[in-house]
């Protein structure tokens, strides 16, 4: 979809060699202003980092630790993923690494370790938002916020989709829970498929008596709309 979206706004599109060791080197040529990827290799980006920065001694350690800390109290507390002064001390070489115009991260496909999430919004100096949907929701039915302080949740519905809890008593999640309402996600709209091709039967599995579209995956509802994914409601599991 995000290469769907990016031909349809005139965007160039850059692919890698095939070898994620040389990720870097191919950004160094393209370099990205979005760069869209899945949580596996953004934890072998995040270790690299982290690891060259662990290994700085003296001053320059110290700074680098500063910097984080303080990135790290900001992004938290208003969402800002920018600093005047450490940017340019600490992480515009770290910036670099993705070729140096990288505007936008994205994470999507499965889901991320916040730590990880967190740290690469800082080192590289810009938002990392992380998506959510399925195959059968023509991909991502929501995204987070660039300017989000709150981590661990795919934000909320995107304006071409519905949502829905349907209780999981078996599980022991209802739309009753509290503080928050819990249950099996479902969906409704444009981006949803109208069944499997030559399958009425995985279709009627797949859908509710009103037309709902069953995830399969269990969400968690904030006040503020956001949905946290918690379980799976069907023994399918995604990995990184």
């Amino acid at each position: 979809m995000l290469t769907f979206f990016s031909a349809v706004l005139g965007f160039k599109i850059g692919y890698y060699n095939g070898d994620p060791a040389k990720i870097t080197e191919d950004c160094a040529l393209l370099r990205p202003a979005l760069f869209p990827s899945v949580p596996r290799l953004f934890n072998r980006i995040y270790g690299k980092i982290k690891e060259k920065l662990e290994a700085v001694k003296g001053c320059g350690g110290w700074l680098a630790r500063r910097g984080l800390a303080t990135k790290a109290h900001y992004a938290r507390t208003t969402g800002a993923w920018s600093h005047g002064c450490y940017d340019k001390l600490v992480f515009r070489k770290i910036a670099g690494l993705l070729g140096g115009q990288v505007r936008f991260l994205i994470t999507g496909s499965a889901p991320i370790d916040q730590n990880v999430l967190e740290f690469l919004k800082i080192c590289f100096c810009c938002p990392m938002m992380e998506g959510y949907g399925l195959t059968e929701t023509s991909g991502g039915s929501s995204v987070t916020m660039a300017n989000d302080p709150v981590t661990g949740h795919v934000g909320g519905p995107l304006p071409c989709i519905k949502w829905r809890l349907k209780d999981v008593e078996a599980m022991g999640y209802t739309h009753k829970d509290k503080p928050y309402p819990r249950g099996e996600l479902l969906m409704k709209g444009s981006s949803v498929t109208s069944g499997y091709y030559k399958r009425e039967d995985k279709t009627k599995e797949a859908f509710d008596e009103q037309g709902w579209f069953l995830t399969g995956d269990v969400a968690m509802v904030y006040p503020n709309g956001s949905v946290k994914i918690i379980d799976r409601s069907k023994n399918i599991f995604k990995l990184s």
